[in-house]
C-alpha cells in the first residue's frame, strides 16, 4: 500500500482542507480529531503500509492495524469503531468473538445480534482479554457475577482498550499489567539499588507482537523472527502527538514544543521517570536524570520534604534526597517545599503547606489558612501558580 493510499483511508478531502498548512515536512502525516488534529512522525521517513504491522498474519482477517489505527493515535476510539460497524454491518475484522465480543459464545448471526454482542467494544472501545487467575495471585476470587455469562475462575474477562503502538521509546513496561515485561538478571536495565533487572523493551515488544498475532489474530503458528523484528522496528519509530487545537491553534509555533518531532528528539532510558518511595526508614534516595518523584503515600504522620535542602523528615525516617523534581505527600499534615526549578507537588490528604524556594518563587500555599507562618492564597491560585510551579492536589481543605 502506498503512503497516499494509506493516508486516504483515514482522511477525507474535506478534513484535509480544514487542517493548518503542513509545509515541507514530508515525514509527518496529520489526522483530524475532535479537538483539532494530531500527527504521526516516523523516524523511517514514511509510514510503510507494506510492513507486517498492516498484514493479516492470522486466521481471522486481523492485523496489528485493526486495533492500532494511525488516525486515532495508533489505538482505537468508540467513535471510529462505531463507524467501522456501520460500514461493514459488524463484519470488519475488529469484530471477532474471541476477544471483540462480550463473550466468546455471543450470538453474532445478525447485525442487531452483533451490535449487542460487541457492545463493550462499540460503546467503550474495549477488547476482552481472557486470563486465568495466576497461581501466585495475591487475591482470592470470592464470587462471579458476569452479565455476559462467561467469566469464571479459570478465565476472567478483563476489558481494556488497546494501548497506542507509538511513543514506545518512553516505555519501562509493556502492557497495562506489565505481563509482557520479562525479568533478565543479565540485563543492564535494573531498578536502582536492587538486583531486579529486566529484558529490553524491544525484546518485550517482539514477544508481545507474537502473542497478539497468535491470540487476537488467532494465528496457527508463531511469527518468524524477521516478522517480529520488522513490526518492532516499525512501531518503535512512530511518534504521535497533537499539533493543532481548535482553541490554542498551532501547537508547534511561537516557541511551543507540540507535535511528534519534538517527542522523537527526547532521550529516554529505563527508569528515567522513576517514582521512588521514601516510606521505608532512613534512606539515601537519588532520582537521577529525568523527571523523578519522591513519594510518601503510606506515611500517616505529616512529613516535611525540602527539595532545595535535599531532606525529608517527620515520617518513617530521615531521608537524603538528590535529583528529584516532584513530591507526593502522605496522609498527614505535610510541609512540602520545592526547589528553584519546575516542580509538581501533590499533598495527598491532610492539611498541607506548599512552597517554592528561590528569589522569584517564594510564595507559600496553605489550603486552610495560616500555618507555620505561611501566607494564605486560594486553591485556585495554587492550581495555576506561576508558569514554573503547579500544585495538582492539596488535600481536603477549603
Amino acid at each position: 500500500m502506498s503512503m497516499p493510499a494509506l493516508a486516504a483511508s483515514f482522511l477525507t478531502a474535506a478534513a484535509v482542507s480544514a487542517l493548518p498548512a503542513q509545509g515541507p515536512d514530508k515525514g509527518v502525516t496529520t489526522f483530524p480529531n475532535a479537538s483539532g488534529a494530531s500527527a504521526t512522525f516516523s523516524t523511517a521517513g514514511a509510514i510503510d503500509g507494506g510492513n507486517p504491522f498492516f498484514q493479516s498474519l492470522g486466521s481471522n482477517g486481523r492485523s496489528c492495524a485493526s486495533c492500532h489505527q494511525p488516525a486515532t493515535g495508533w489505538s482505537v476510539t468508540p467513535q471510529s469503531i462505531v463507524q467501522r460497524f456501520e460500514d461493514s454491518a459488524g463484519l470488519d475484522p475488529i469484530f471477532r468473538t474471541n476477544d471483540g465480543a462480550n463473550s466468546p459464545h455471543a450470538d453474532v448471526s445478525t447485525p442487531e445480534a452483533r451490535r449487542k454482542a460487541y457492545s463493550m467494544l462499540l460503546t467503550k472501545g474495549l477488547i476482552r482479554v481472557g486470563i486465568g487467575i495466576p497461581a501466585n495471585a495475591e487475591f482470592e476470587l470470592a464470587a462471579v457475577d458476569d452479565p455476559y455469562g462467561y467469566a469464571s475462575a479459570s478465565e476472567l474477562s478483563l476489558f481494556r482498550r488497546p494501548l497506542p503502538s507509538a511513543n514506545l521509546s518512553f516505555l519501562s513496561t509493556v502492557m497495562w499489567d506489565g505481563r509482557e515485561t520479562f525479568a533478565d538478571p543479565q540485563s543492564p536495565d535494573c531498578i536502582k539499588g536492587t538486583t531486579k533487572c529486566y529484558a529490553s523493551i524491544p525484546f518485550d515488544l517482539a514477544d508481545q507482537a507474537n502473542g497478539a498475532t497468535t491470540g487476537h489474530a488467532q494465528a496457527v503458528q508463531d511469527l518468524t523472527a524477521e516478522q517480529r523484528m520488522a513490526i518492532v522496528q516499525f512501531e518503535s519509530g512512530l511518534f504521535t502527538a497533537q499539533v493543532f487545537d481548535a482553541n490554542a491553534k498551532d501547537l508547534t509555533i511561537a516557541g511551543a514544543l507540540g507535535g511528534p518531532r519534538t517527542l522523537a528528539s527526547i532521550g529516554s532510558y529505563f527508569g528515567i521517570n522513576d517514582v521512588v518511595s521514601g516510606d521505608l526508614g532512613d534512606d539515601m534516595l537519588s532520582g537521577g536524570p529525568g523527571i523523578d518523584t519522591v513519594a510518601f503515600r503510606s506515611s500517616a504522620p505529616g512529613v516535611t520534604v525540602d527539595l532545595n535542602q535535599g531532606e525529608a523528615s517527620g515520617g518513617p525516617g530521615f531521608d537524603h534526597l538528590t535529583e528529584f523534581e516532584n513530591i507526593l505527600g502522605g496522609d498527614g499534615d505535610d510541609d512540602l517545599i520545592g526547589d528553584a526549578g519546575p516542580n509538581v507537588i501533590d499533598g495527598g490528604s491532610g492539611i498541607d503547606a506548599c512552597s517554592q524556594t528561590g528569589d522569584e518563587y517564594d510564595t507559600h500555599c496553605d489550603d486552610v489558612g495560616e500555618r507555620s507562618g505561611a501566607r494564605r492564597i486560594s486553591r485556585e491560585h495554587c492550581a495555576t501558580w506561576r508558569k514554573h510551579y503547579r500544585i495538582i492536589h492539596t488535600g481536603a481543605g477549603p
